[in-house]
């Protein structure tokens, strides 16, 4: 089914997404774009059903053809103290606050959001399969965090974020048993959902 290139066009709409909310380790990251109303690529779709490479080449057009941009994360430990949704949307509303062009609507992938000031939302499920602006969102909200990601792995080799981008995969729980939790670990979090938390089982401090 091919994307939706808007919801309304009396405002300026944004798309918003964010990337990271499963994850054991790293900043959950969020982005908000402003697209053409004409704009099309035959590859935007969300992010989850593309290749890397598909999503570096749809980043690079994106970033040069949206009106607006942003990318903006919210880190482990602040996770921790006020919960993944809480962090996810945060994450945002944060992107929201440095788009160069102000939105008067703004589109959002799922199905809760704390409302933005002054500016009417849409929560749409599976928004990322059906409108532009929110899989473009997706797009860089993805390749953004993995690009961060892989380079926390430089300092962290052990647990392969190269490879999982802090995913709970086999090889990250093996290494987070045998090394421990690092200082980019979500330690509300758990390996299992029978488990205690990460910060229950390696507590450092």
């Amino acid at each position: 089914m091919a994307l939706l290139p808007f919801h309304q066009q009396a405002f300026v709409e944004a798309g918003c997404d964010e990337a990271g909310r499963g994850c054991l380790a790293g900043a959950v990251f969020a982005a908000a774009v402003i697209l053409p109303l004409d704009f099309f690529h035959p590859l935007l779709n969300d992010s989850k059903q593309l290749t890397e490479k598909q999503r570096d080449t749809l980043r690079d057009v994106i970033e040069n053809e949206a009106i607006a941009w942003a990318v903006a994360e919210v880190s482990a430990a602040e996770i921790d103290k006020i919960n993944i949704l809480k962090a996810s949307l945060l994450a945002m509303h944060r992107a929201l606050d440095i788009l160069t062009a102000r939105p008067g609507f703004v589109l959002v992938d799922g199905n809760r959001f704390h409302p933005y000031p002054r500016t009417p939302h849409l929560c749409v499920v599976k928004g990322d399969g059906k409108y532009a602006s929110i899989a473009a969102a997706s797009v860089l909200a993805k390749t953004h965090r993995d690009e961060a990601m892989f380079h926390l792995h430089a300092q962290y080799p052990a647990y392969a974020w190269d490879q999982n981008k802090g995913y709970p995969t086999a090889a990250h729980r093996a290494a987070i048993r045998e090394q421990g939790v690092t200082p980019w670990h979500r330690r509300t979090f758990r390996l299992l959902p029978e488990s205690k938390s990460l910060l229950a089982l390696f507590d450092t401090e």
